[in-house]
């Protein structure tokens, strides 16, 4: 393996899963998983091709009720491609001996490599090399290069291709009983000698969907259609020693695209149109360079090799293709179908990163949010409430997309499901605007979509809050918090929480900075926001209020996850650990006994820790202080120790988070933490789930790590902070930022000395502030500059 290489040796159909997932290939438009072209869909096997943001809605029976899902739907499989010796059996290593099996992900060319020999018998190898490839220029085409040499014998070469319609969602095991039919009216047809065609479209959400293949081989290419397949086919001679190779061109369009008119055309010319495979890898290699000039890491070792493959997959699934589209962030990239494609407030973890390298595509993911804005504020309204309340898991439209209820794959039992309660992903909104807006210095998005977005989140918590003259504060009840495990009490019948620490602090910043933004509005564009929303002095008087006098619990000296937090069991974790190998999903464990654990101090991930992940030590102080909380360090040290050891990490989100915070409260055990989320999906911690797509959030956030975290980076008051925490680990790693205006701001940490470059432009200098100094870096200047210890 090499730093740029991301290799798998050998064949094994127990890591199949998990290695499709990461070799997918995608770019920001489209995208397909790693599957092996002459292998179908089964209990080894996944091919799976998605398009960022195309969804479908069907209703299953489940537990004997009608249940509604929304799921980023599996297109057509344009990859089949099958082989066999004339006369003999299609070749897969599922059922021919293989000698030599590798799968190379190329990270600096976006290339998917294939070198398999398959043992024919009798001294007989047939080599097999292939090159596959999402093209990063033009994001509606994608192709595959297959290379056969015969080694030993001469024979004929029966090869089969085909764009298969008759594909369904099935790439999560525990959805299986739903549902997975989101295509119909499947035609196909052949357009040319050398393309074939496949038309269809989606059940209820009428998404037209158009694709079509060229084959080239340098012999006749025959075509027959086998509804649902448009299968395309030729015979190859094959002499020992001699390469002959097969290219299969691919173009996808759908009714969502700007500038056409009908899908299966615009396929069609588009193909049609599409040079040779070697014309299309150049501009896709230089679409590449591009991308990593912009956003490459150098951090030395493994984890820098871990890291770069995590930020490969970040510009598949968010590439400035992404900045054209109306889409959200997925969860699970676009490598599989777990969370059923949906957006969750994972873009809390991934627009830090983006903000310092893709504005544009943080803008473009911020306007998904604020087209949806008129949907959320229903979602309030239905609730009794004025502002918006945002949805936990969002699809194709805002509306509220989490499931009813929820299978518990160790009891077999479905269960409520309650985790819509989590109103904070509003919160994640809130705070992803203003951090857009203070790293790209995007006024205007400020000033109009995002002051919408604020006023109305904000106007969401501020009558959200109910007044409690014994505490003499407002209390925000009947919610969830980012734990997850915890949806209600013990003793209620009634599902929420009250006073979720996470939840009342950042809706406290929430008010806060919303009402510094109205106040810095310019008159003429405040005035039109305040007609059009109906705002009055009197709401900001409450909010005002409200943002000071939010309860924060706490309980034997740290702040309480929740109210009565303190009171719940103490788990015996050392029973517990005994007994299963892997308690990640305590809940599901407990469940299946019979228990719950709504009953004990435990948490599946970060939670009242999550503040520090957001807010720097001095700003999480002020936040605190303007609630009339002392918020010292002794205090933030001991909830840091109590949650570390009530928390079973059941997401890939909580050692980063914990990585993050432990930097600096407790900086030796922080690279265990960060360790973990580096391999969370390379080494599949949580148990088959990597096989059913990415976290993207995880991969994302350890970027983060490494800008913000480990630098104290942080862009505020028109300046660039950092308080850099070298670790013993991670001492020397350099990366570039976009700030304000400035491309290819460099910046380097070698032990005590920081770095930072500025590249020439016309633009003002850059002020960098330390804790100790603050110096003006003017564009063309290397800074560099000893750090305290």
């Amino acid at each position: 393996m090499t730093d740029w290489i991301w290799e798998y040796d050998g064949y094994d159909p127990a890591d199949e899963a998990l290695r499709e997932s990461l070799c997918t290939l995608g770019n920001g438009y489209l995208a397909v998983r790693g599957a092996l072209p002459e292998c179908v869909a089964d209990g080894v096997h996944y091919p799976g091709t998605y398009v960022a943001g195309c969804y479908n809605r069907l209703t299953s029976e489940v537990a004997g009720r009608q249940v509604e899902n929304e799921d980023m739907v599996n297109l057509p499989n344009w990859l089949p491609l099958r082989f066999r010796i004339a006369g003999g059996q299609w070749l897969t290593p599922d059922t021919a001996p293989v000698l030599t099996h590798r799968m190379s992900l190329h990270l600096a060319s976006g290339l998917l490599e294939r070198r398999t020999r398959y043992d024919l018998g009798e001294g007989r190898v047939l080599a097999l090399r292939q090159q596959r490839l999402a093209h990063m220029t033009d994001p509606h085409l994608a192709a595959l290069r297959t290379e056969f040499t015969a080694e030993g014998f001469s024979a004929d070469l029966e090869v089969e291709a085909a764009i298969d319609g008759g594909v369904t969602n099935a790439g999560v095991a525990r959805y299986r009983a739903l549902d997975g039919r989101h295509l119909t009216h499947v035609h196909t047809g052949t357009a040319a000698p050398d393309v074939v065609w496949l038309r269809c479209r989606t059940l209820t959400s009428d998404i037209r969907i158009g694709m079509a293949a060229r084959l080239t081989a340098g012999v006749p290419v025959g075509a027959r259609h086998e509804p649902p397949r448009a299968v395309q086919e030729l015979r190859l001679p094959l002499t020992p020693g001699r390469t002959v190779t097969v290219d299969k061109t691919v173009a996808l369009h759908t009714s969502r695209d700007p500038a056409i008119s009908d899908p299966l055309q615009a396929a069609v010319d588009r193909v049609v149109r599409a040079p040779g495979f070697e014309e299309l890898v150049d501009a896709h290699l230089t679409a590449w360079d591009q991308l990593w000039r912009r956003a490459d890491i150098d951090v030395p070792g493994e984890a820098g090799r871990i890291l770069r493959l995590h930020l490969f997959h970040v510009l598949q699934t968010l590439s400035p293709h992404t900045a054209d589209l109306d889409v959200g962030v997925p969860a699970r990239g676009l490598h599989g179908e777990a969370y059923r494609g949906h957006v969750f407030w994972d873009e809390l973890f991934v627009l830090p990163y983006l903000n310092l390298h893709f504005p544009e595509v943080s803008r473009a993911l911020l306007r998904y949010r604020h087209r949806r804005l008129e949907q959320a504020c229903a979602a309030a309204r239905a609730t009794g409430r004025r502002g918006a309340l945002y949805p936990w898991q969002s699809g194709s439209d805002g509306r509220e997309e989490t499931q009813r209820l929820h299978l518990n794959p160790r009891s077999g039992r479905w269960l409520p499901d309650h985790s819509r309660l989590q109103h904070h992903v509003g919160s994640a909104i809130a705070y992803n605007v203003w951090q857009y807006c203070e790293a790209s210095g995007d006024a205007e998005f400020l000033h109009t979509k995002g002051a919408e977005m604020l006023l109305q989140i904000a106007r969401f918590w501020a009558d959200s809050a109910v007044y409690d003259e014994s505490l003499g504060r407002h209390r925000i009840r009947g919610v969830v918090g980012p734990d997850e495990y915890h949806e209600g009490y013990p003793d209620r019948p009634e599902p929420g929480l009250d006073d979720n620490a996470y939840t009342n602090v950042t809706a406290a910043w929430v008010l806060a900075r919303t009402l510094e933004v109205l106040q810095a509005l310019p008159e003429p564009r405040r005035r039109e926001l305040v007609e059009r929303t109906g705002l009055d002095g009197g709401e900001l008087e409450q909010w005002e209020d409200v943002s000071r006098t939010l309860y924060v619990p706490y309980h034997d000296g740290v702040i309480s996850q929740f109210e009565g937090y303190g009171e719940l069991a103490e788990l015996d974790w050392d029973n517990c650990r005994k007994r299963y190998d892997d308690i990640r999903r305590l809940d599901r464990i407990l469940e299946a006994e019979g228990d719950t654990v709504n009953r004990y101090k435990a948490s599946k991930q970060a939670d009242v820790l999550m503040l520090g992940y957001l807010f720097s030590p001095a700003e999480l102080r002020t936040v605190f202080g303007r609630l009339g909380y002392r918020l010292d360090e002794d205090t933030w040290r001991r909830t840091v120790d109590y949650y570390l050891g009530r928390t079973s990490h059941g997401s890939t989100l909580s050692g980063l988070v914990h990585g993050w915070i432990l930097a600096r409260a407790r900086r030796a055990e922080a690279w265990t933490f960060c360790q973990e989320a580096l391999r969370g999906d390379i080494a599949d911690l949580q148990g088959g789930t990597t096989g059913e797509g990415i976290h993207l959030g995880a991969m994302a956030g350890t970027l983060d790590l490494v800008q913000r975290g480990l630098t104290g980076l942080e862009t505020r008051e028109g300046a660039l902070w950092l308080d850099p925490v070298p670790l013993p680990e991670l001492s020397s790693y350099g990366f570039a930022i976009r700030y304000q205006g400035h491309w290819g701001v460099r910046l380097r940490l070698e032990h005590d000395l920081l770095e930072v470059a500025v590249p020439e432009s016309d633009r003002a200098p850059i002020d960098v502030q330390l804790p100790d100094r603050g110096v003006s870096v003017q564009p063309g200047e290397i800074c560099r500059l000893i750090l305290p210890r």
